[in-house]
């Protein structure tokens, strides 16, 4: 992300809690718009989907590295490590899977929409529109 579009990130964060309205938000990646009816994705993952000692040891070899660079080589060898389904891979066991995919569509229709989901083995992937009144915060709780 740029230097640029952080900013704009956290003034938009600011300017919504100012004026008390949802607006962008940043952890510091994967920035998202909350607003009703703003379409969002969600993404899951098992505890022991991604070790912290990998991500200490890519922190190392990747301080050299800008900043930039660095923040997109560590996305793009998480991504690649998640995808190779690391740790337990619980939601491989169809009974798990299911239960988080009823958990899912438990309030499909209530609080959001459900477009579209996929329960990966270590992973949970969720596309869906917030109902009038739920924002991502409530929903993710």
């Amino acid at each position: 992300m740029s230097d640029e579009w952080r900013k704009r990130v956290v003034i938009s964060k600011e300017k919504s809690r100012a004026i008390g309205q949802p607006g962008w938000y940043s952890r510091g990646y994967l920035p998202h718009f909350d607003a009703e009816g703003q379409t969002q994705t969600m993404t899951f993952r098992l505890f022991d989907s991604m070790p912290q000692e990998v991500l200490d040891h890519w922190r190392e070899e990747l301080a050299s590295f800008s900043e930039k660079d660095a923040d997109l080589e560590r996305r793009k060898r998480i991504d690649a490590y998640l995808d190779q389904g690391y740790g337990g891979c619980y939601l491989k066991d169809d009974r798990l899977a299911e239960i988080v995919q009823n958990a899912l569509l438990f309030f499909d229709g209530q609080r959001y929409a459900m477009h579209a989901w996929v329960v990966m083995p270590n992973q949970v992937h969720v596309l869906y529109t917030p109902k009038a009144g739920w924002d991502i915060s409530q929903i993710a709780h």
